[in-house]
């Protein structure tokens, strides 16, 4: 599908995003190997745009149908075809390509992402609810259009870098490294009087409002528990988590021989990126370099289950089955999203989302899925639950 030999024809579905925009860098040190096809973003028109003549798009497409008008305008005279609204993104998505970077944000991203998927090509997937909320219909649907998913998370990057494919019977064990987020040190009585702005501030990441309070609650690394779970062939009980404050180690699997691979980098998503843009070579990235001797030191810890709880809700809402992860994941977005607002209290967030899970199962809500539609079900009677819990818990 290339243009020539050793081009790579590319659609970004996310493209105003942070991964959308650290995709863009990346193609921009190696303009000879990509060939952008389709660009797909939100509202940021004029970001869009530039970015569609930059690269000599062919298609531009925003998610709100409102803006058509304004991308219209934005690219007259540049030949490059303009759209928009949900169906625009959705064809989009499904245009023959080599690659598609599946960077939507959110439950939005699902079926975009799953439109790419039908046509058998490669994915570099960086939306999680791909995996968290719908797994039952994005893993069975990858199968049965032979399409190859590639993982763009730095955990899950590092992990499909050192998972050998060959040898699962080899495999020990995976563990996920997390930084353990601004509020790694503190007690149950500190976090009961967390603020809002001590949440927001990340020792390691730069990274949008949701998931920088995802990652104080660890909820960030349940979330990534359940992909690691989807995304390799291991049991349950055999993927660990383990904070690692550095993020220089960005998760390592374990043998039964004794040994670990772990794969290191300094902690920038373009590298990531890279590799899955590039796979199976690798191309340079425009990231800082890795000086151990200047880090001097490397530290781990446990998990503290009791004042972060996340990783092991994550962990029985995937023992439960079915369509728990996907209440787990909508409830936690309600959850921070009340406390964004100042609605709620930071250790109500887990509390909530604990709160929704159980009450989906006294009410026989937790079932399976197979089709979009039960996602979307289940998303919603989470999303609706969790509102009419978190009144109770407001503040």
């Amino acid at each position: 599908m290339g243009n020539s030999p050793g081009t790579k024809t590319l659609s970004i579905l996310g493209s105003t995003g942070s991964v959308g925009q650290s995709t863009m860098d990346i193609v921009r040190h190696h303009k000879a190997r990509f060939d952008i096809d389709a660009l797909v973003g939100n509202r940021n028109i004029a970001q869009l745009a530039a970015d569609a003549r930059e690269f000599n798009a062919r298609v531009a497409v925003s998610a709100d149908e409102a803006l058509l008008g304004d991308l219209r305008d934005a690219l007259a005279g540049s030949g490059i075809e303009a759209a928009a609204g949900e169906t625009a993104v959705i064809e989009a998505a499904a245009r023959p390509v080599d690659m598609v970077m599946g960077a939507i944000v959110g439950a939005s991203g699902l079926k975009p992402t799953l439109a790419a998927v039908e046509q058998g090509t490669t994915i570099a997937l960086a939306n999680k609810e791909c995996l968290v909320s719908g797994a039952e219909v994005f893993t069975s649907a990858a199968a049965k259009y032979n399409a190859t998913i590639i993982p763009v998370d730095s955990e899950h990057s590092a992990l499909f870098q050192c998972f050998e494919e060959h040898n699962t019977e080899g495999v020990d064990r995976l563990t996920l490294t997390a930084s353990g987020g601004p509020f790694r040190e503190w007690s149950m009585k500190q976090l009961e009087a967390a603020t809002l702005q001590s949440a927001l501030k990340h020792p390691n990441w730069s990274m949008g409002r949701k998931i920088t309070i995802d990652s104080s609650t660890l909820m960030n690394k349940g979330l990534e528990f359940i992909e690691a779970y989807h995304l390799f062939p291991v049991a349950l009980e055999k993927i660990d988590v383990v904070v690692h404050p550095q993020s220089i180690i960005h998760s390592y699997v374990s043998y039964v021989d004794g040994s670990v691979i772990a794969q290191l980098g300094m902690p920038d998503m373009r590298t990531p990126i890279a590799y899955a843009m590039a796979h199976p070579d690798r191309i340079s990235a425009p990231v800082e370099r890795l000086d151990l001797a200047q880090i001097g030191n490397l530290t781990f810890e446990a998990v503290n289950d009791e004042c972060f709880p996340a990783i092991e809700l994550a962990r029985a809402a995937l023992a439960r089955g079915g369509n728990a992860t996907t209440i787990l994941n909508a409830a936690n977005e309600i959850a921070v999203a009340a406390f964004l607002e100042e609605k709620l209290r930071f250790l109500d967030i887990t509390r909530l989302v604990a709160d929704t899970i159980n009450l989906a199962e006294r009410e026989n809500m937790i079932v399976s899925m197979s089709s979009l539609d039960d996602v979307w079900a289940a998303d919603s009677y989470a999303r609706n639950k969790a509102g009419e819990l978190a009144s109770d818990l407001h503040i």
